[in-house]
């Protein structure tokens, strides 16, 4: 598969753009475990063209990190390329727009899956900013807003026609947020659609290897983008590229495995980030790692409620002495979030 001059190889795994979540520690971690293409947290275009210190930070790319994306959103075209022209100067490998975020804040005032009830003024912008940049571009989205209105063929073709590189499409409306489950039956009949030329990445509920699998066989995309299962689990990259190669399912870390690579999941955090930001944004990641574990409720709390970086480390430490050689042997149904 290739986006532009990008070469990712046969069947690529991408991590998705997660805010608060694919940070660069984040990013450093999930590419160590074998994530083909990473994104950037979304960057707000409107925070970036007014220098906004949170959305410039997002900007900083590590050359251990490529190939690696800024994904953008907004709701003004001139807005949009201004940003996009600044995200360029950051060298990533490609430009993604955000067309698929369903927060309310975001999609209500037009942008993210907003987008989706305006497709002319989507295909605009993304006209304008393939017209202003030099790097390939690519979308980002969902199936449509509704139950009623899955547009997503017409999306597909029409930013094809704008000059995108690669979509990714989320088997989920806008209403839908991130419940239910995700329907790939639509992905797959744009990607097996004789006008789209361009690869189509696939998104929703992969959760391990077998799942993977599937959809790659059943729907014949050219990538999966692997979101909310990773988190607490960068090395499902591992486990997922593992069985695809080899049709072998690797045992799950072991707890002193998961204390290692949480600790240093926390380092790589504390190192580029200020330290209690670091520790509000792994919580998430540490209530995942290490799920499974018995009678474990109380020492998650201490987890997850302490504020003191040091007190913390303990902690996992003494999780890895306690529980060092333990397998969960959870079934991965658990990481449908």
């Amino acid at each position: 598969m290739k986006i532009g001059n990008i070469n990712l190889g046969d069947r690529p795994l991408f991590l998705a753009p997660m805010e608060d979540v694919t940070d660069t520690s984040f990013r450093l971690l999930c590419k160590s475990f074998g994530a083909d293409f990473m994104y950037t947290e979304f960057v707000s275009s409107d925070g970036l063209i007014r220098n906004g210190s949170k959305s410039v930070k997002k900007l900083t790319l590590l050359d251990e990190e490529r190939p690696i994306g800024i994904q953008l959103y907004g709701h003004i075209v001139d807005v949009m390329v201004q940003a996009a022209l600044m995200a360029e100067q950051s060298n990533p490998d490609l430009i993604d727009l955000n067309f698929g975020c369903p927060v309310k804040k975001i999609a209500n005032r037009g942008a993210g899956a907003g987008m989706l009830r305006n497709v002319p003024l989507m295909v605009e912008m993304t006209s304008a900013i393939v017209k202003a940049v030099k790097l390939p571009v690519t979308a980002k989205t969902r199936l449509g807003w509704d139950e009623n209105n899955k547009n997503i063929m017409e999306v597909a073709e029409k930013l094809q026609d704008a000059g995108i590189s690669a979509i990714t499409i989320h088997g989920r409306t806008r209403s839908q947020l991130y419940k239910g489950e995700a329907d790939w039956t639509l992905i797959g009949e744009v990607k097996n659609n004789p006008r789209i030329k361009i690869p189509v990445i696939g998104n929703g509920d992969i959760n391990g290897p077998l799942k993977a699998k599937e959809m790659f066989n059943k729907y014949g995309v050219d990538g999966i983008m692997i979101g909310r299962a990773s988190v607490g689990r960068p090395w499902i990259f591992r486990e997922i590229r593992h069985y695809l190669n080899t049709g072998e399912l690797l045992p799950e870390p072991t707890v002193a495995e998961k204390a290692d690579i949480a600790l240093k999941h926390f380092d790589l955090s504390l190192k580029y980030k200020e330290g209690l930001t670091a520790i509000y944004e792994m919580r998430r990641h540490l209530s995942n790692y290490f799920k499974g574990i018995p009678h474990f409720k109380e020492t998650r709390l201490k987890l997850l409620t302490s504020t003191d970086a040091d007190e913390i480390k303990s902690i996992i430490l003494d999780i890895k002495h306690k529980w060092g050689d333990f397998r969960s042997n959870e079934n991965t149904s658990i990481y449908q979030l």
